[in-house]
């Protein structure tokens, strides 16, 4: 294990079945801390997450919930509350994108973004943050995009929600600032995970994408982490409300041809 920074310290990474969720949650464990697993509809996922976390010598639990419903929220923090004890570092990771024409996008695709990218985000803070403000010590750290600041239109709904859910950030952060507890935000860009396994796995298009990032080359699960885990340390108290791209520099435009 690392230096055992997070010692003592419960975490829940929502989405940790696979992807960044899955590289965070090993992060926190490989740094001391205890680790709830959150997936939807990924069971063999989620326990495979658990016992590598388990083999660094650290506590792991497995939970579901499908965050396009509502009310999910609140039974997954009872069940968590009940089973496992209270969350001092909330990861908030899981999120859906469903790609389309926007003019043929349909209200149900969109109350469906809105429920599991923000309607959900909001309750997990309203059920995970009073206990970190009681205790005047709790790190939350939601997984954002390059897209809130570079859209395209056949995620439009998902990159609004994106851009949502900062200004939700900041405006919570604001509040709970003075009780010891920080609201950030990570945004990644190009990130090579299992869910893209497909379309990284053709040359060409791997070629076209680094061609755009400044950095030359996509980014991996990996690459998320350690700001992640920054934002989640001591040393990180005075940081609250921001927005971290980790995005090779795509975020400040395409890279020079």
């Amino acid at each position: 294990m690392g230096d055992g920074r997070f010692s003592g310290r419960r975490a829940l990474v929502t989405g940790g079945d696979t992807g960044i969720g899955r590289s965070i949650a090993l992060g926190l464990a490989a740094e001391g801390a205890d680790v709830v697993i959150h997936h939807h509809a990924n069971e063999e996922g989620a326990q495979a997450t658990a016992e590598d976390i388990r083999r660094l010598g650290a506590i792991a639990h497995v939970v579901s919930a499908d965050f396009t419903q509502s009310g999910e929220i609140g039974r997954l923090w009872g069940g968590i509350a009940e089973n496992h004890g209270a969350i001092d570092i909330l990861i908030a990771n899981a999120a859906i994108e469903r790609r389309g024409e926007w003019s043929e996008l349909s209200e149900a695709v969109i109350a469906d973004h809105v429920q599991a990218n923000f309607i959900s985000l909001i309750k997990l803070l309203q059920h995970g943050v009073p206990h970190m403000v009681e205790q005047h010590w709790g790190r939350v750290v939601c997984i954002g995009s390059i897209m809130a600041s570079r859209p395209r239109s056949e995620t439009v709904a998902y990159a609004a929600l994106k851009s949502a859910q900062l200004t939700a950030v900041r405006a919570i952060a604001r509040d709970v600032a003075a009780d010891g507890v920080t609201i950030n935000v990570v945004s990644p860009g190009a990130i090579r995970t299992e869910r893209n396994a497909d379309r990284y796995a053709d040359p060409a298009f791997v070629k076209a994408v680094s061609a755009r990032i400044p950095a030359a080359r996509p980014g991996t699960p990996e690459d998320v982490v350690a700001p992640v885990l920054m934002l989640c340390s001591e040393g990180a108290s005075y940081i609250t409300g921001t927005n971290i791209m980790v995005d090779g520099g795509w975020s400040m435009g395409d890279a020079p041809r």
